[in-house]
């Protein structure tokens, strides 16, 4: 069977993204296939994959699988995508509202670039030295005072598969503060390496900024590998609603891949 695709990314991120609205191609359980399809060196190559298929009360439902071909949590910049991906294909217009693994979501999209409302974040725990927070996916964040010194990859790695978070794994951010902005890299549990950039984590990131400086700030800029993301919000103590994280999203190309 030959599949069609598209490949898209947002900020560096990059998808392989698979339109279902009116067949079916690719089902939740096979992992193997996807897990192939984006290998770097044996398929298309992606960071994820991502299944686009219709809901029962929304535009559509986003179904994202990790790069390893387990079904991943919420991704911030595949979502951003995959509004992006529908909005070019005419099946929404510039507003729209979709499912995805935590729930539903509200996104604006204009021609290159997704504007996406992130579920409210009530919960933060601060640690001595990092924070962890679930904005879709888990998130642990920590401030360094020179990113370009660290080895993302093995320091990454090292919290990942610590005792606590080996089982389920966490995605692991390191913040320089550059004044009101920030700069960001992340180990991806999922891809198990360093990604271009994350939307999550980047949001989590500008939250865990925003409490640590304790400004009253409610936009922070987030420069990734791939790029620049926006993150507004409001915050009331040490929640945060109203979250949304703003950006590029763009196609890469379109195929077909063999099944």
């Amino acid at each position: 069977m030959e599949i069609p695709f598209s490949k898209y990314q947002g900020t560096g991120n990059d998808f392989v993204i698979i339109d279902q609205m009116s067949s079916s191609y690719v089902q939740a359980d096979e992992k193997d296939w996807i897990k192939r399809a984006c290998d770097r060196k044996f398929g298309i190559g992606a960071d994820g994959l991502i299944l686009l298929s219709p809901s029962d009360q929304y535009d559509f439902y986003m179904h994202y699988f990790n790069a390893d071909g387990n079904i991943g949590s919420l991704c911030g910049n595949g979502s951003r995508c995959a509004v992006e991906y529908m909005f070019r294909n005419n099946y929404i217009d510039s507003e729209c509202m979709f499912e995805a693994a935590d729930g539903f979501h509200r996104a604006r999209a204009q021609e290159g670039y997704v504007e996406l409302e992130m579920r409210p974040v009530e919960f933060i725990e601060k640690g001595v030295d990092h924070f962890i927070m679930n904005t879709g996916s888990p998130h642990y964040v920590t401030f360094v005072e020179d990113l370009s010194d660290l080895d993302i990859v093995q320091t990454g790695q090292a919290i990942r598969y610590s005792n606590r978070f080996r089982e389920d794994g966490i995605n692991v951010n390191f913040v320089e503060s550059n004044g009101e902005d920030i700069e960001v890299r992340t180990y991806e549990r999922g891809v198990e390496d360093e990604t271009l950039s994350c939307g999550t984590g980047v949001t989590a990131s500008a939250l865990a900024f925003a409490l640590r400086n304790q400004t009253s700030t409610n936009i922070v800029k987030v420069q990734t590998k791939g790029g620049e993301l926006i993150i507004r919000f409001d915050q009331t103590d040490s929640s945060f609603r109203n979250i949304w994280l703003c950006g590029p999203a763009t196609p890469v190309f379109r195929g077909e891949i063999q099944k």
